[in-house]
Formats: C-alpha cells, sequence, structure tokens
C-alpha cells in the first residue's frame, strides 16, 4: 500500500488524489500542512492509548500476582483438606486467575499493534516533510 492509502473501516483501499510529484494537487483541499496536522494529531492520541494501555498492564501485573498467589494457597488448602469445598474455591481461584492472564495477554497484544501503528504513524510523518 502506498503511502497516500489507506484501508477504511470496512476494509476498502482509500486513495488519495496526487500529482507525479507526490503531492496534493493544487486547489486540493488537503495540503500537507494539514495533513501533518491530522497526522501529528493521530500520533497525540495514540500515545495517549498508549499511555493509558501501559498503566492498566501495570495494575493488571499486579492483580495477577495477587490472584495467583491467592489460586496457590488455594491449591495447597485443596490439597491439605481434601474437602469439597477447598477444592471449589482452588478452581474459582484458578479460573481468576486464568482470566487475568488472558486478559494481559490481549492488552500485550494490543500495545503490540499500536506500537506498530506508531512507527507507521511516525514514518508517514517523515516522509510528509
Amino acid at each position: 500500500m502506498t503511502p497516500a492509502c489507506r484501508r477504511t473501516v470496512t476494509g476498502s483501499r482509500v486513495c488519495a488524489p496526487s500529482n507525479p510529484s507526490g503531492s496534493p494537487p493544487e486547489g486540493s483541499l488537503y495540503t500537507s500542512a494539514m495533513s501533518r496536522e491530522v497526522l501529528e494529531r493521530r500520533l497525540d492520541a495514540l500515545v495517549a492509548r498508549r499511555r493509558a494501555l501501559r498503566d492498566e498492564l501495570a495494575v493488571v501485573d499486579e492483580q495477577l500476582a495477587a490472584l495467583a498467589e491467592a489460586a496457590g494457597d488455594a491449591r495447597l488448602r485443596a490439597l491439605v483438606s481434601e474437602t469439597p469445598v477447598a477444592d471449589v474455591e482452588h478452581r474459582d481461584a484458578s479460573r481468576s486467575a486464568d482470566a487475568m492472564a488472558r486478559h494481559r495477554t490481549v492488552l500485550v497484544a494490543d500495545l503490540a499493534g499500536l506500537d506498530r501503528a506508531e512507527d507507521e504513524l511516525l514514518d508517514r510523518l517523515a516522509t510528509s516533510r
């Protein structure tokens, strides 16, 4: 995909009209200053979203550590007491820890996607100069 093209939400390809020099045609509503401003706004929004995800990831890491410890304790109690109630507590604690681990995996994948998007925006910003 060329830098002047992008994918829409529906997946269709949209390309900005350009002349052979690669700049917008004369009289176009989209000047390089406008597109640079749009890119900078998108980059600012992306950085804010990434910062929020990193903060959320830090909280999830703390919660995951606590839930994993609670699941380990419940497992030990279930092994020692051998009662159905202790076994149910262990399963519940393990499910909670597993769910938090899955949530953490999603956050890490989202952060990786945002990193790729940031790299792409920075490349587009560098070529718009």
